[in-house]
Protein backbone atom coordinates (compact mmCIF):
# COMPACT_ATOMS: atom_id res chain seq x y z
CA UNK A 1 0.00 0.00 0.00
CA UNK A 2 1.34 3.24 -0.90
CA UNK A 3 2.02 6.45 1.67
CA UNK A 4 -1.32 8.60 -0.24
CA UNK A 5 -3.15 5.39 0.66
CA UNK A 6 -2.76 4.86 3.72
CA UNK A 7 -3.01 8.81 4.69
CA UNK A 8 -6.41 8.75 3.08
CA UNK A 9 -7.38 5.66 5.10
CA UNK A 10 -6.26 7.13 8.49
CA UNK A 11 -7.79 10.67 8.11
CA UNK A 12 -11.17 8.64 7.02
CA UNK A 13 -10.63 5.90 10.44
CA UNK A 14 -10.09 8.93 12.03
CA UNK A 15 -13.44 10.57 11.28
CA UNK A 16 -15.28 7.41 11.52
CA UNK A 17 -13.70 6.65 15.32
CA UNK A 18 -14.73 10.15 16.22
CA UNK A 19 -18.25 9.33 14.99
CA UNK A 20 -18.73 6.11 16.40
CA UNK A 21 -17.11 7.73 20.12
CA UNK A 22 -19.98 10.61 19.44
CA UNK A 23 -17.01 13.15 19.43
CA UNK A 24 -18.73 14.08 15.68
CA UNK A 25 -22.56 14.05 15.74
CA UNK A 26 -25.00 13.95 12.65
CA UNK A 27 -25.78 17.51 11.68
CA UNK A 28 -21.97 18.05 12.80
CA UNK A 29 -19.87 20.48 9.91
CA UNK A 30 -16.42 19.16 9.36
CA UNK A 31 -13.50 21.52 9.33
CA UNK A 32 -13.18 22.44 5.34
CA UNK A 33 -10.51 20.65 3.40
CA UNK A 34 -8.00 23.24 3.43
CA UNK A 35 -8.47 23.16 7.72
CA UNK A 36 -8.23 19.64 7.51
CA UNK A 37 -5.34 19.34 5.57
CA UNK A 38 -3.40 21.38 8.05
CA UNK A 39 -4.97 19.95 10.80
CA UNK A 40 -3.72 15.90 9.62
CA UNK A 41 -0.77 17.61 7.76
CA UNK A 42 -1.43 16.46 4.66
CA UNK A 43 -2.42 17.33 0.87
CA UNK A 44 -5.47 18.39 0.50
CA UNK A 45 -5.77 15.91 -2.25
CA UNK A 46 -5.10 13.15 0.87
CA UNK A 47 -7.99 15.02 2.38
CA UNK A 48 -10.12 14.90 -0.50
CA UNK A 49 -10.14 10.89 -1.12
CA UNK A 50 -10.32 10.69 2.43
CA UNK A 51 -14.10 12.69 2.18
CA UNK A 52 -15.00 10.55 -0.95
CA UNK A 53 -14.26 7.55 0.71
CA UNK A 54 -16.35 8.18 3.93
CA UNK A 55 -19.42 9.91 1.21
CA UNK A 56 -19.39 6.71 -0.32
CA UNK A 57 -19.41 4.97 2.96
CA UNK A 58 -22.50 6.92 3.95
CA UNK A 59 -20.95 8.42 6.99
CA UNK A 60 -20.65 12.25 5.52
CA UNK A 61 -22.69 14.17 2.93
CA UNK A 62 -21.76 17.23 0.72
CA UNK A 63 -24.10 20.30 0.72
CA UNK A 64 -23.81 22.73 -2.20
CA UNK A 65 -24.78 26.64 -1.48
CA UNK A 66 -24.05 29.05 0.93
CA UNK A 67 -24.83 27.06 3.63
CA UNK A 68 -23.04 24.07 2.46
CA UNK A 69 -20.47 22.10 3.71
CA UNK A 70 -19.24 18.65 4.84
CA UNK A 71 -21.52 17.62 7.47
CA UNK A 72 -22.18 14.15 9.18
CA UNK A 73 -24.72 11.83 7.98
CA UNK A 74 -28.15 10.58 10.06
CA UNK A 75 -27.93 6.80 10.11
CA UNK A 76 -29.80 5.71 7.78
CA UNK A 77 -31.05 2.00 7.37
CA UNK A 78 -31.56 2.20 3.01
CA UNK A 79 -27.92 2.08 2.60
CA UNK A 80 -27.78 -1.64 4.61
CA UNK A 81 -30.70 -2.93 2.75
CA UNK A 82 -29.67 -1.43 -0.57
CA UNK A 83 -26.60 -3.26 -0.02
CA UNK A 84 -28.08 -6.54 0.94
CA UNK A 85 -30.66 -6.02 -2.20
CA UNK A 86 -27.89 -5.37 -4.62
CA UNK A 87 -26.36 -9.13 -3.31
CA UNK A 88 -29.79 -10.61 -3.09
CA UNK A 89 -29.76 -9.53 -6.87
CA UNK A 90 -27.29 -11.46 -8.64
CA UNK A 91 -28.37 -14.26 -6.49
CA UNK A 92 -25.85 -14.15 -4.06
CA UNK A 93 -28.08 -14.57 -0.94
CA UNK A 94 -30.17 -17.99 0.00
CA UNK A 95 -33.01 -18.60 1.39
CA UNK A 96 -31.12 -20.55 3.89
CA UNK A 97 -28.04 -17.78 4.80
CA UNK A 98 -31.50 -15.49 5.23
CA UNK A 99 -32.79 -17.79 7.94
CA UNK A 100 -30.28 -18.14 9.50
CA UNK A 101 -29.13 -14.92 9.48
CA UNK A 102 -32.63 -13.82 10.72
CA UNK A 103 -32.65 -16.53 13.04
CA UNK A 104 -29.43 -15.67 15.05
CA UNK A 105 -30.52 -11.42 15.20
CA UNK A 106 -33.56 -12.30 16.12
CA UNK A 107 -33.15 -14.35 19.03
CA UNK A 108 -30.97 -11.82 20.71
CA UNK A 109 -33.87 -9.15 19.53
CA UNK A 110 -36.58 -11.25 21.75
CA UNK A 111 -34.05 -11.68 24.32
CA UNK A 112 -33.41 -7.71 24.61
CA UNK A 113 -36.99 -6.83 23.81
CA UNK A 114 -38.10 -9.35 26.70
CA UNK A 115 -36.16 -7.49 28.98
CA UNK A 116 -36.01 -3.48 27.95
CA UNK A 117 -39.99 -4.04 26.31
CA UNK A 118 -42.30 -2.07 27.70
CA UNK A 119 -46.31 -2.50 28.51
CA UNK A 120 -46.87 0.24 25.76
CA UNK A 121 -43.92 -1.83 23.34
CA UNK A 122 -46.47 -5.23 23.95
CA UNK A 123 -49.65 -3.31 22.76
CA UNK A 124 -47.85 -2.14 20.03
CA UNK A 125 -46.91 -5.36 18.90
CA UNK A 126 -50.58 -6.62 19.93
CA UNK A 127 -52.26 -3.84 17.54
CA UNK A 128 -50.09 -4.42 14.52
CA UNK A 129 -51.25 -8.29 15.01
CA UNK A 130 -54.71 -7.23 15.26
CA UNK A 131 -54.27 -5.41 11.87
CA UNK A 132 -52.91 -7.90 10.23
CA UNK A 133 -55.44 -10.91 11.45
CA UNK A 134 -58.07 -7.77 10.15
CA UNK A 135 -56.34 -7.12 6.67
CA UNK A 136 -56.68 -11.71 5.99
CA UNK A 137 -60.31 -11.57 7.02
CA UNK A 138 -60.64 -8.74 4.13
CA UNK A 139 -58.31 -10.38 1.79
CA UNK A 140 -56.44 -7.42 1.65
CA UNK A 141 -53.27 -9.46 1.10
CA UNK A 142 -50.52 -7.21 -0.40
CA UNK A 143 -51.13 -4.73 2.44
CA UNK A 144 -51.34 -7.76 5.16
CA UNK A 145 -47.65 -8.76 4.18
CA UNK A 146 -46.09 -5.30 4.62
CA UNK A 147 -48.29 -5.39 8.15
CA UNK A 148 -46.81 -8.18 8.68
CA UNK A 149 -43.53 -7.54 8.69
CA UNK A 150 -44.05 -4.46 10.63
CA UNK A 151 -44.45 -6.52 13.56
CA UNK A 152 -40.42 -7.30 13.77
CA UNK A 153 -39.57 -3.56 13.15
CA UNK A 154 -41.69 -3.18 16.49
CA UNK A 155 -40.20 -5.89 18.06
CA UNK A 156 -36.35 -4.35 17.23
CA UNK A 157 -37.29 -0.75 18.17
CA UNK A 158 -38.43 -2.73 21.99
CA UNK A 159 -35.07 -3.57 22.30
CA UNK A 160 -33.91 0.41 22.65
CA UNK A 161 -30.64 -1.10 20.99
CA UNK A 162 -30.02 1.21 17.59
CA UNK A 163 -27.97 -1.55 15.62
CA UNK A 164 -30.52 -4.19 15.89
CA UNK A 165 -33.11 -1.66 14.89
CA UNK A 166 -31.34 -1.23 11.24
CA UNK A 167 -30.47 -4.82 11.22
CA UNK A 168 -34.22 -5.85 11.51
CA UNK A 169 -35.19 -3.17 9.44
CA UNK A 170 -32.83 -4.46 6.74
CA UNK A 171 -33.71 -8.06 7.02
CA UNK A 172 -37.13 -7.29 7.52
CA UNK A 173 -36.84 -5.23 3.70
CA UNK A 174 -35.02 -8.55 2.35
CA UNK A 175 -37.84 -10.55 2.98
CA UNK A 176 -40.29 -8.63 1.98
CA UNK A 177 -38.52 -8.44 -1.68
CA UNK A 178 -38.25 -12.24 -1.62
CA UNK A 179 -41.85 -12.60 -0.71
CA UNK A 180 -43.07 -10.45 -3.98
CA UNK A 181 -40.35 -12.14 -6.20
CA UNK A 182 -41.42 -15.57 -5.27
CA UNK A 183 -45.30 -14.81 -4.47
CA UNK A 184 -45.44 -16.41 -0.96
CA UNK A 185 -48.63 -16.12 0.59
CA UNK A 186 -49.14 -15.83 4.40
CA UNK A 187 -48.68 -18.63 6.44
CA UNK A 188 -51.97 -19.90 8.35
CA UNK A 189 -50.37 -20.06 11.72
CA UNK A 190 -48.20 -16.66 12.34
CA UNK A 191 -50.66 -14.69 13.61
CA UNK A 192 -51.51 -16.86 16.74
CA UNK A 193 -47.13 -17.90 16.80
CA UNK A 194 -46.95 -13.85 16.88
CA UNK A 195 -49.52 -13.52 19.67
CA UNK A 196 -48.00 -16.26 21.79
CA UNK A 197 -44.63 -14.99 21.18
CA UNK A 198 -45.75 -11.44 22.85
CA UNK A 199 -47.43 -13.11 25.29
CA UNK A 200 -44.17 -14.46 26.46
CA UNK A 201 -42.45 -11.23 25.96
CA UNK A 202 -45.62 -10.05 29.05
CA UNK A 203 -44.62 -12.94 31.18
CA UNK A 204 -40.54 -12.55 30.87
CA UNK A 205 -40.12 -15.79 29.35
CA UNK A 206 -37.53 -15.18 26.56
CA UNK A 207 -36.74 -18.53 26.42
CA UNK A 208 -39.91 -19.26 25.25
CA UNK A 209 -40.23 -16.65 23.15
CA UNK A 210 -37.29 -17.38 21.73
CA UNK A 211 -38.04 -20.92 20.82
CA UNK A 212 -41.14 -20.27 19.54
CA UNK A 213 -39.10 -17.55 17.22
CA UNK A 214 -36.81 -19.90 16.12
CA UNK A 215 -39.50 -22.34 15.09
CA UNK A 216 -41.30 -20.05 12.95
CA UNK A 217 -38.22 -19.07 11.12
CA UNK A 218 -37.79 -22.61 10.61
CA UNK A 219 -40.96 -23.55 9.43
CA UNK A 220 -41.21 -20.43 6.91
CA UNK A 221 -37.58 -21.28 5.47
CA UNK A 222 -39.42 -24.59 4.34
CA UNK A 223 -42.46 -23.01 2.88
CA UNK A 224 -40.14 -19.86 1.06
CA UNK A 225 -37.94 -22.63 -0.22
CA UNK A 226 -41.61 -24.61 -1.31
CA UNK A 227 -42.25 -21.38 -3.49
CA UNK A 228 -39.32 -20.76 -5.25
CA UNK A 229 -39.01 -24.27 -6.08
CA UNK A 230 -41.90 -23.86 -7.71
CA UNK A 231 -41.16 -20.81 -9.88
CA UNK A 232 -37.43 -22.60 -11.06
CA UNK A 233 -35.41 -20.70 -8.94
CA UNK A 234 -32.28 -23.20 -8.83
CA UNK A 235 -30.10 -20.79 -6.33
CA UNK A 236 -32.72 -21.52 -3.65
Amino acid sequence: MDREARVFEAISGDIRARVSRGDLKPGHKLQSERDLAEKYGVSRSAVREALRSLERGGVIELRKGPKGGTFIRQANTDLVTQSLNDVLDVGGISIASLTESRTIVLSAVVRLACERGSEADFDRLEESIALTQRLSKEGNMAQRRLQLLDFYRLLGHATRNEVLVILVSALTDLVLKLMEQYKVGPRPTTVSTHRQIVSSLRRGDADEAVRLMANHLDKLHAYFSKSAARSGADAF
